[in-house]
Formats: C-alpha cells, sequence, structure tokens
C-alpha cells in the first residue's frame, strides 16, 4: 500500500522549503537558504517516493509480468543517485563559504530554522512509522539529510550572532555531509542489488541448493537463480534432476514449503528433468 505518510511528508516538505528560501534570501541567511533549496530538492524526491509505491500497485500485464513492484527499488536507487550529486553540491557550497563568510539577520533567520527543524522532525516520524522498504528508505534519507541542515543552519545563525565566526557553519556541513555518505552509499548498494537480480543480501546459496538437493527424489539441482523481486521479496527458480519412478507433485510441494520455511522464499519456480532409463 502506498505510504500516507510520504504523501503528507511531500506537501510539508514542499511548502516549509519555499518559506525557508524566501526568509533566508530576505535576512540574508544563506545556511538557511541553502537548507530550504535542500528541502524543496527532496519534496521532489518525496514525490518520486510516493508516486513509485502507486506505480507500485498496478497489477502485472502483458508487457510486465512481474508487475511494477521494482519500480519502488528503482525510486530508491534515484533517490540515492540524485543525493550523491546534492552532497557534492553542498560540500562544494562548505569549501566556498571558508573564502567567503556571510553576515545574517539572526532575528529573522533563527525563528524559520527552528520550526523547519520541527517540521523535519515530524516529517522522519510519520515516515519512520511506514516501515523499512527500499523506497521509504530512500525518502527518509533526504529527511534526514534535511534534519542535519536545519541543525546546521541553526547552530550557524547562532554561533554567528553570538561570536561573528562563521566557519562553524561549513565545519559543521563538511561533517554532516561524511556521515549521510555512509547512509547513501548503503541505500546506493541495496537498491542497485535489487535491480541487479542479486541474491537476497544473507542467503546462503550452498545451504539452499543442498536443501534442494536433499529432497526425496531429487538427484541433482542446476540453473539455480535466486533474486528479488522487490526490497524484501525473494523469488528462486531452478531445475530438479529427478530418480526415475520420482512423484514430481510430492517433490514439488516439499520444496515450496521447505523453501518457504527455511528460507522465507515464497516465490518458487521449479522445473522437473527425469533422468533417462538405462
Amino acid at each position: 500500500m502506498p505510504s500516507r505518510g510520504l504523501g503528507i511528508a511531500c506537501l510539508i516538505v514542499f511548502g516549509f522549503s519555499l518559506l525557508e528560501i524566501g526568509v533566508g534570501l530576505v535576512s540574508g541567511s544563506l545556511a538557511l537558504a541553502s537548507d530550504g533549496l535542500h528541502m524543496l530538492t527532496d519534496a521532489l524526491a518525496l514525490a518520486l517516493a510516493w508516486g513509485a509505491q502507486w506505480m507500485a500497485r498496478r497489477p502485472p500485464d502483458a508487457r510486465l509480468t512481474f508487475g511494477y513492484e521494482r519500480v519502488e527499488s528503482l525510486a530508491a536507487f534515484v533517490n540515492a543517485l540524485a543525493y550523491l550529486v546534492l552532497l557534492g553540491w553542498i560540500v562544494f557550497e562548505a569549501i566556498d563559504r571558508f573564502r567567503s563568510p556571510h553576515t545574517l539577520d539572526a532575528s529573522l533567520a533563527l525563528p524559520v530554522a527552528i520550526l523547519g527543524l520541527l517540521v523535519n522532525v515530524g516529517v522522519w516520524w510519520a515516515l519512520h512509522r511506514d516501515g523499512d522498504d527500499l523506497n521509504v528508505r530512500g525518502a527518509m534519507l533526504h529527511v534526514m539529510g534535511d534534519l542535519a541542515g536545519s541543525a546546521i543552519a541553526i547552530t550557524a545563525i547562532v554561533v554567528s550572532a553570538a561570536t561573528g565566526w562563521t566557519a562553524v557553519d561549513p565545519l559543521l556541513t563538511l561533517a554532516i555531509s561524511l556521515l549521510l555518505l555512509g547512509s547513501t552509499v548503503r541505500l546506493l548498494r541495496d537498491s542497485s542489488r535489487v535491480l541487479m537480480n542479486a541474491a537476497p543480501p544473507g542467503l546462503d546459496l550452498e545451504r539452499l541448493s543442498a536443501a534442494l538437493a536433499t529432497l526425496p527424489g531429487v538427484v541433482g539441482v542446476h540453473d539455480l537463480h535466486v533474486w528479488s523481486i522487490s526490497s524484501g521479496q525473494p523469488a528462486l527458480a531452478a531445475h530438479l534432476h529427478l530418480a526415475p519412478g520420482a512423484d514430481w507433485v510430492a517433490v514439488l510441494e516439499h520444496a515450496r514449503s521447505r523453501m518457504a520455511a527455511d528460507f522465507s522464499i515464497q516465490h518458487v519456480t521449479l522445473q522437473p528433468e527425469f533422468a533417462k532409463p538405462i
């Protein structure tokens, strides 16, 4: 089901991003304006993730016989790539601020920055309740970036107003960007595994093959493939070499039960191959 939290988060983030950009430009707070631009980009990412969830509900058809569920992994992958680009831009801006310090009107910028932090906490909480699939993880990655951006903006405004030291803004920006880079790379890795039909993480393929090969009536396994149709939905296809006289219906039932019980694989496609009599 599409995440209600994603839809709400998209609308909230989009509206508040416009407010932060406007106040940031008026007050002279580049940190706040940058955070607003960051939120605007994330609103588009949230819209992409939400749209992907609606698309994934479509049933299989003649063109896409597996259905549209993998579009969620594709959206997560695109979101992670976009976030890598955004991180690069943030790092560039942080380095540039070392060379070009800026002054700001703290009385105007600080209340909006604090409100932005509270908004992002609420959005993160709404998404956190919706599970841990790749698509929601991609959306939460952007919201975590917004949280970091709000914290940076607040710190920069307070420290700059109190001490006149503006270098704290780019320093914190670089530190947070390094932390977010790890989450971005992990999301890229997980979503690309689904798109590349890689075996689900943590699955012992040798143990799985042995489980099939030791079923009553089975003498060999080949052309074994295990992949994920979407996040958390593994699938299996294999050829089973059967002994003469083996009951294929019974073998198939045993195999499906074993795959579901031991490996949490519900989508199982098996092809029998009977040994030729000598």
